[in-house]
């Protein structure tokens, strides 16, 4: 397993505070959203399939991730410190979101990496990465509820066919939240502890956020505030994005009381070269969801799994233009329909 393609990430953490000393902080939004596509378009897509041999991880490559936890950090604390000195809101917002754009792409791409692992000091970088952008409750209710409910109506981060990116935020994000709050309860109750108990972990990620923007507000002032909210909407709106394209339309079939297991087709994948490299592999996303205990960077390219047309940072784009969308994305979900069989339950239907 070749690690040094991931090391990208690391130069990349850095495009806000290039672009602030430029005096261009859209250079963060210019290369995720203009050149990254461009260039992923122009070098293609690999379909190799990593061997057995590969399957496992290394050293170098969970260096690449660990070196960034610091970055994380110290991007949002220089990002308070730089708005705290710009007088226009106009630049703090252009900074607040160039950092979001960053700590939601990579961060919490890592801090998702992260949370499959069974190394306790993974998991807990994994929320503390989580904490950072606002969003600690996606490290339960993705992996004790996405996971399990994929594809399914019960699942807020699947995408009905035919839901608009906009409505699928509001669902996501409140009931994504809503249903962590659910799972850690009964988490609570099968240890014989109340929700007012210590060991509440929402509790807990919703006050360390606060205290992270607490110790902004103290060093930089209610600028710094106004920065962290932002950033941290940037980064997890970005994370809605991929998980709308990740599983539009796709269902899983019910068979009685259950529904099938969870396969390659249950997924959108996608195999371009240069926004794989960026987002360690997530766009095998397919992969990830039959096996989600396989190391990112040795996930597979299965031909039966539906195929995205381009990498996530051209699709989240795409996502955002509804009626463009769905030209887009409609005809490869009936595709899809046709090929699995699969008659689409009408409550994983939704009007325009």
């Amino acid at each position: 397993m070749n690690a040094s393609r991931y090391y990208v990430i690391l130069p990349f953490a850095l495009l806000p505070v290039l672009g602030w000393y430029l005096g261009a902080s859209w250079i963060s939004l210019i290369v995720s959203f203009l050149v990254i596509p461009l260039v992923d378009q122009i070098v293609g897509t690999d379909e190799r399939n990593p061997d057995d041999t590969q399957s496992t991880r290394t050293f170098w490559y969970d260096l690449a991730l660990l070196l960034y936890v610091p970055l994380h950090f110290g991007l949002i604390v220089w990002g308070a410190w730089a708005a705290s000195g710009m007088a226009g809101l106009g630049a703090q917002l252009h900074v607040a979101v160039a950092v979001g754009v960053v700590t939601g792409s990579l961060g919490i791409t890592i801090a998702h990496e992260l949370g499959h692992r069974r190394s306790n000091l993974h998991r807990w970088l994994s929320q503390l990465l989580l904490i950072g952008v606002c969003y600690g409750h996606f490290y339960i209710e993705h992996n004790r509820g996405h996971h399990l409910r994929v594809a399914t109506p019960d699942d807020p981060a699947s995408a009905r066919f035919n839901q608009n990116f906009y409505a699928f935020w509001l669902r996501s994000v409140f009931a994504g939240f809503a249903s962590a709050c659910h799972l850690e309860a009964a988490w609570l109750r099968q240890r014989r502890s109340s929700l007012s108990s210590w060991r509440n972990r929402m509790f807990w990620y919703v006050a360390s956020s606060a205290a992270m923007g607490a110790v902004l507000q103290a060093l930089f002032g209610w600028v710094a505030v106004q920065f962290f909210v932002v950033q941290a909407v940037t980064a997890f709106t970005l994370l809605e994005l991929v998980n709308y394209v990740e599983h539009y339309g796709l269902t899983r079939e019910r068979r009685g009381e259950r529904y099938e297991r969870v396969n390659p087709t249950h997924s959108w994948n996608d195999s371009h070269i240069i926004s794989n490299a960026f987002l360690i592999n997530l766009q095998r996303h397919s992969d990830h969801h039959a096996n989600p205990s396989r190391p990112y960077p040795a996930l597979r390219h299965f031909n039966q799994s539906p195929q995205l047309p381009a990498g996530y940072p051209l699709m989240v784009l795409i996502a955002l233009v509804p009626p463009l969308w769905f030209a887009v994305m409609n005809p490869r979900v009936e595709r899809w329909r046709a090929s699995v069989g699969s008659a689409t339950p009408a409550t994983m239907e939704t009007a325009q």
